[in-house]
């Protein structure tokens, strides 16, 4: 696999068969305007209910593309369990999450985070740079 694919394979939490069916459903992501259009499409976004001065976050919708949203969740839950040992900016920051929210909470926050990560990458035509953080 080569040219825009190769991009998405820098990106940790992403394989082959998410790189490959991104790129078939979204191509190079031109249909959004924005990451976080993209991210709401997917339906990895969480629901907002407002009255008067209280704003409540709810459950992700589901309502978006059901095989990427479950594949993106599945890369996420690698990068929390399976990189034990890297010092990358994206896993701390899921810990981080996962220690104040809990795992499965931080899961779907690392998923739109993923998401929102490959829409830059389509757009750009740029490889991943890991922010590493010293230990």
């Amino acid at each position: 696999m080569k040219g825009v694919t190769y991009f998405l394979l820098s990106v940790p939490g992403i394989g082959y068969i998410i790189a490959s069916a991104l790129i078939a459903c979204i191509d190079k992501g031109q249909a959004f305007k924005s990451a976080k259009d993209f991210a709401v499409w997917l339906g990895i976004t969480p629901r907002q209910y407002s009255s008067g001065s209280h704003s409540y976050m709810g459950k992700i919708s589901k309502r978006g593309h059901r095989y990427l949203r479950k594949q993106l969740i599945h890369g996420a839950r690698a990068v929390l369990n399976r990189y034990k040992n890297e010092s990358d900016a994206l896993k701390v920051w899921g810990e981080a999450v996962a220690h104040r929210r809990g795992f499965n909470k931080a899961v779907v926050a690392i998923a739109h985070k993923l998401a929102r990560i490959v829409w830059h990458l389509l757009q750009k035509d740029v490889m991943y740079q890991p922010q590493h953080i010293k230990a």
